[in-house]
């Protein structure tokens, strides 16, 4: 009898040792199985860049595409990790377009939750002077995902220009110089309708009145404030500058501005302007044609803008530019004091022998 209870004790005690087997068996088990995909989902699967990164995701562009793209563009290093995450969260069928930052390290958890978001890095476009249609085109396209061919489509449609009071020759006038945020799957429309939002809120109800008050609609001062920005870099002068145009345009005289035949000419490098220039046939020629030109010669700045409006009541109709090569000009109320002070002008130049 005492045999068979030390036997069927045992036998209760192997049990229960294989038992504790089999449960420590499923937890190393299970153990292994969270850490491997817990791996799969935390680890870093990006590449380790030097600093911060952006991915595109083209308009229209599918699941495949993204897989494809992150390949292409170098994002992440195992992409079949980053697929079988994706399709666990449903990614496949939120695929968003856009630019989408993307730091050194990320999981595969970090990057689909971005992508599935849609939550995109704005691009930063600073706008500066641009002289003409095609450095805008040229700026929108290297920044946007709107194509140089839809840019210059829109800006030479003068039905779709034609519902914001502006033509192929004044679409420029739309451009306020500035920073602006845009989303890089931004279309050439949507980039337009964003600038003549921005134009509206410059020409608030102030800057329309003094515009009346001189005589000229929004977009004439803008045309005007393009010749005047072309003129000069010192900013103490433009308003002065400006008065002189102005008193030009009154008088039903020519504005005879230099800067609009080099846009006539398509050359910004001159430095002379010889009389064999004045006889350019352009519209944009003040030389030859009086009142504005029929459109900006470049996107002037704010500052520019305010200077026209800004005008002081001056007996101004000339200015030149002085012989020290300061920048700053010498202005004259009558054409024989002009003439002193460009013939001080040609002969420095002279001296130096600019062509």
């Amino acid at each position: 009898m005492a045999r068979s209870r030390r036997s069927s004790g045992n036998r209760r005690k192997n049990k229960k040792h294989g038992t504790a087997r089999v449960w420590l068996w499923l937890t190393a088990a299970a153990l292994l199985f969270v850490i491997y995909f817990s791996y799969r989902i935390f680890r870093p699967n990006t590449y380790p860049f030097q600093e911060k990164t952006y991915f595109y995701i083209p308009t229209g562009s599918t699941y495949a595409d993204v897989l494809k793209g992150l390949k292409q563009q170098h994002i992440v290093r195992n992409v079949k990790d980053f697929d079988w995450l994706a399709r666990k969260l449903g990614y496949p069928h939120h695929v968003h377009p856009g630019r989408y930052a993307i730091n050194p390290g990320m999981s595969n958890l970090q990057l689909v939750h971005i992508l599935y978001s849609g939550k995109q890095a704005p691009v930063r476009l600073v706008i500066t002077r641009l002289r003409t249609k095609a450095d805008l085109i040229r700026l929108v396209s290297h920044h946007l995902e709107a194509d140089s061919l839809s840019m210059a489509t829109l800006l030479s449609d003068e039905i779709y220009l034609r519902q914001y009071g502006l033509d192929t020759n004044t679409a420029l006038c739309a451009i306020i110089p500035n920073t602006y945020f845009f989303f890089w799957n931004t279309s050439a429309e949507g980039f337009f309708k964003r600038m003549m939002q921005a134009y509206n809120r410059f020409w608030d109800s102030t800057r329309l009145e003094e515009a009346q008050k001189l005589g000229l609609t929004p977009q004439e001062v803008i045309i005007l404030a393009s010749i005047v920005e072309e003129e000069t870099n010192h900013n103490a002068e433009k308003p002065l500058i400006a008065s002189v145009y102005l008193n030009r345009l009154r008088k039903g005289m020519r504005l005879a501005a230099d800067p609009t035949v080099k846009f006539a000419l398509g050359d910004f490098s001159i430095r002379r302007i010889y009389n064999k220039y004045t006889l350019v046939r352009s519209p944009y020629n003040t030389y030859l044609y009086k009142g504005l030109p029929p459109g900006p010669i470049c996107t002037p700045s704010p500052a520019t803008i305010d200077a026209v409006l800004h005008a002081p009541q001056t007996d101004y109709l000339y200015f030149c530019a002085r012989a020290d090569f300061s920048g700053s000009h010498v202005f004259a109320s009558t054409y024989a004091e002009h003439l002193k002070n460009a013939r001080k002008y040609q002969a420095a130049l002279d001296s130096l022998h600019i062509q």
